[in-house]
């Protein structure tokens, strides 16, 4: 079999080390890849964003599966230039990937179909947002920038003063780009954060292992949003009751919802709840593998990878029973000191070959680059340090362990990855 990932970041690492497990997978290709993933697979040079070359690459090398792994192919619509071409391909198709690339669109169905999330409004034109925000006396205030803007669209505004600023941020100084045309403003819920990765066949939905991310830059969650600063799994907080109510109100709802709507969701639905004193409702919708919840979720997972897929691709999920090992994973981000705003690149790593040889630790390569022998840093977020344990407070201690192995001269992370363990 030749399978091959698009995408650069830990993500794909992630999912790389995951299907190189398949002893079916005679060649791994992706597209264009980082200096950790060309450890498991043959990079090659084409952006996640030339659907045209890598459907002309997959058909040349006679690919016989491709997964898509970022965000912003899937809303661009790779899964229908594929199709189109007869040519196997795991993700949603652009009319399904919606319900990632337009927050209004989302919270529209989450209202039509009665699934539990916070009461918002949506606007085209800053003078209405600003007039609807001058009659709003509840702060903090949630704004989102409509499109997709690298998790990092969402602006939590504690006074009036600070949400003007944001409307005029998103929607007129345009800090997101185009994601900021329309806004949604909603109201700003309290509880515990956890993250739900889903398996998807279009009918049926299976739901993985939970996961807790960690947003904020620095620590004590203070400091501008980020892609994810570290993440632990499973999260403590999400019981076997939040489980249920999770699956009878929001999980096949959502799927019954986009089937009813003409949008059949294949792929991978990510589920960001907020466990309120109501209950759980849903924060976001994401339509592919959260990043860094996939460096935390698929080492504890038993199941083979491409088998999932399959199923998924082939509507067959439901003969899938998910199995994850009974153990925690703790992830804490390695970044470039400034992100994510600027950040210098093109520096030497070193102490990686330390992850050489051992079981429970991994370094996932989310922003490198090979040039000639060296490993150099090449994004905001560098490394996710994984390490598993046979419960969360022994797998964070050896991630923190773990972080002590590498430098790089502008080495940034968090020290408080995790602390939420200790109050559970």
């Amino acid at each position: 079999m030749k399978v091959l990932i698009i995408g650069s970041g830990g993500r794909e690492h992630a999912i790389a080390c995951k299907v190189a497990q398949n002893p079916k997978v005679k060649h791994l290709y992706c597209a264009p890849g980082n200096a950790g993933i060309a450890g498991v697979a043959e990079c090659i040079e084409v952006g996640v964003g030339e659907f045209e070359k890598l459907a002309d690459f997959a058909e040349r090398e006679e690919i016989d599966l491709t997964i898509v792994g970022p965000d912003d192919p899937l809303v661009g619509g790779i899964v229908d230039v594929f199709e189109e071409r007869g040519l196997r391909v795991f993700g949603p198709r652009k009319n399904a990937a919606v319900i990632e690339g337009s927050k209004a669109f989302s919270k529209d169905l989450m209202k039509k179909y009665q699934i539990p999330s916070a009461a918002y409004e949506t606007f085209d034109h800053p003078s209405d947002a600003i007039a609807y925000l001058n009659n709003n006396s509840k702060y903090p205030i949630v704004l989102k920038a409509d499109g997709l803007a690298l998790g990092k669209g969402v602006l939590i505004c504690g006074t009036p003063q600070e949400a003007l600023d944001g409307v005029r941020q998103i929607m007129e100084d345009k800090q997101f780009g185009t994601a900021g045309d329309r806004l949604v403003i909603e109201e700003f819920m309290t509880g515990r954060e956890v993250s739900v990765l889903a398996f998807c066949d279009g009918t049926h939905i299976a739901p993985m292992t939970s996961a807790q991310d960690h947003k904020r830059a620095k620590d004590g969650d203070q400091g501008l949003n980020t892609g994810g600063m570290g993440t632990f799994s499973p999260s403590p907080f999400y019981t076997e009751e939040v489980d249920e109510f999770c699956k009878k109100n929001i999980y096949q709802p959502t799927m019954d919802a986009m089937k009813a709507e003409g949008r059949e969701f294949k792929g991978i639905l990510f589920v960001g709840l907020m466990l309120t004193q109501d209950g759980p409702k849903v924060l976001e919708y994401n339509a592919r593998f959260g990043d860094p919840e996939t460096q935390v979720v698929l080492p504890r997972m038993k199941n083979d990878l491409i088998e999932v897929f399959e199923a998924c691709i082939d509507g067959t999920l439901d003969q899938i029973q998910l199995e994850f090992e009974d153990n925690a994973a703790v992830c804490v981000i390695l970044a470039s000191q400034g992100y994510p705003e600027s950040y210098e690149k093109g520096l030497p790593i070193k102490g990686l070959k330390n992850f050489e040889g051992k079981e429970d630790y991994f370094v996932f390569h989310a922003g490198t680059k090979k040039s000639s022998e060296e490993i150099l840093t090449n994004g905001g977020r560098v490394l996710g340090i994984t390490a598993t344990g046979k419960d969360l407070k022994e797998a964070r201690k050896k991630a923190y362990e773990a972080v002590t192995w590498v430098e790089f001269s502008n080495k940034y992370m968090r020290n408080d990855i995790g602390k939420a363990i200790d109050e559970a």
